[in-house]
């Protein structure tokens, strides 16, 4: 049986050109002292690649701004996307034949690692993905990227592990 969105095993291919725009956007993040976030998408056609990056605003610091005590974090510490629009580019991309793939965002200064934050947001409360997606991770230290790591969901382990990610 073949699974309908095989992305979320990983294995997955970038091309180069959307990995320097995250590289880009991660940078510029870092000097807002703020995580990047956004999501990858790729043709439906070729499951396993990923050929545009949509970056999304982290709205932690705005957040955390207006109410400091209900989000005590700010975007150096997490990511907070728009629910509502990354669930309507979820639901759009697979009918429009370019289907949301891996969701991405950066880490400052500890490495490119998936968190125990970073699982609760995947699995939004649940005990496994709430969304079919692989998830990339983006390292940035002293202002400069230095790592990505792509992670998956392991049903077995009930955990999320690391996959191959390759450049094309």
């Amino acid at each position: 049986m073949t699974t309908p969105h095989p992305w979320i095993h990983g294995d997955l291919t970038v091309t180069r050109a959307v990995l320097d725009a995250l590289v880009v956007e991660a940078e510029a993040a870092y000097a807002r002292d703020e995580e990047a976030c956004g999501y990858l998408v790729g043709p439906s056609d070729a499951p396993l690649s990923c050929d545009e990056a949509v970056v999304m605003p982290n709205l932690a610091n705005k957040y955390h701004r207006v109410d400091p005590e209900a989000y005590p974090r700010t975007g150096r510490m997490y990511f907070l996307l728009d629910g509502r629009k990354f669930q309507r580019a979820i639901d759009e991309g697979e009918p429009a034949g370019r289907p949301v793939k891996v969701l991405w965002h950066s880490h400052l200064d500890v490495g490119a690692y998936f968190s125990e934050t970073d699982a609760a947001a995947a699995n939004m409360g649940g005990d496994q993905p709430a969304n079919p997606l692989a998830y990339l991770v983006t390292s940035v230290r002293a202002g400069r990227v230095d790592d990505h790591r792509l992670f998956v969901w392991d049903p077995g382990g009930r955990a999320f592990v690391e996959s191959r990610l390759t450049i094309v």
